[in-house]
Formats: C-alpha cells, structure tokens, sequence
C-alpha cells in the first residue's frame, strides 16, 4: 500500500511523516524503516526505527533506490511500514520515473507493507502515475 505526502516545499510534508513514524513506532507490531537523503530526521523519529541516508550507499536515480528497498525488504521481512522523505531529490525530480518507482514498490510492498512518500511538488504538476497514489 502507497501513501503519499505531497506539497510545496516549506509544507510540512516531513513534520507530518516524523509524526506518523513517531506513533507507528509506539503502536505498530514489526519494524519501521525511514530512507531520506542525508540524516536531517536523526533526533526526529523514535530510536526504534531504523533510520538509512540513501547517500552513504552512494543511492541516485529511480532504478538504484527500487533495488535498494527491495534489498532491505528481502534482508528483513519483519518490516510492515517504509517512510521514504525526499524522493523527487533522490530521483533527480523526474515525475513520470516517480510514477514507474510508485508501481514498482507497489507490486513489493503489496497488502502487507505500508509505504508513505513525500513528494515536494504541486498536487497539479503530478502526473497519472503519480495522482492514482494520493
């Protein structure tokens, strides 16, 4: 299951997700993974979630971000929920490779994994690819 988190830049999008993981944590059965772009959320989110900086796995572009999460997913399946912050800066905010990355994560993450994103852009610059997840 897909979720997005999706405004402007200054929106909030990152405060809503810390909140969403700091209550996950305290109520959720399984492990939570966060991914971000450098470690901005260190003292942000519960020390019970595993926190990864895509960058000190040298991460950049759609297709090596899809391999990575597949790559902690098949490591642990105790993991039930993903937050992934910053995804457009990951992906060299290309929209139409988001809605490609969104599909690809859907099919992995299926009923039993809940992943949320952030994406910083207007609801109306998203493309279908993108919308069918909001």
């Amino acid at each position: 299951m897909i979720k997005l988190i999706v405004g402007g830049k200054g929106s909030g999008k990152t405060k809503k997700m810390i909140e969403m993981i700091n209550e996950s944590a305290a109520t959720t059965p399984g492990n939570i993974v966060c991914i971000e772009k450098s470690m901005k959320l260190t003292y942000d989110v519960s020390h019970a979630v595993r926190l990864i900086d895509v960058d000190e796995y040298k991460i950049a572009g759609y297709d090596m971000l899809y391999g990575f999460i597949a790559g902690v997913l098949a490591g642990n399946y105790d993991i039930v929920e993903v937050y992934l912050d910053g995804v457009l800066k990951i992906g060299n905010h290309d929209l139409e490779g988001l809605g490609k990355l969104l599909d690809e994560l859907d099919a992995i993450a299926g009923d039993n994994i809940k992943v949320v994103v952030t994406v910083s852009a207007d609801e109306d610059s998203l493309p279908a690819g993108v919308k069918k997840y909001e």
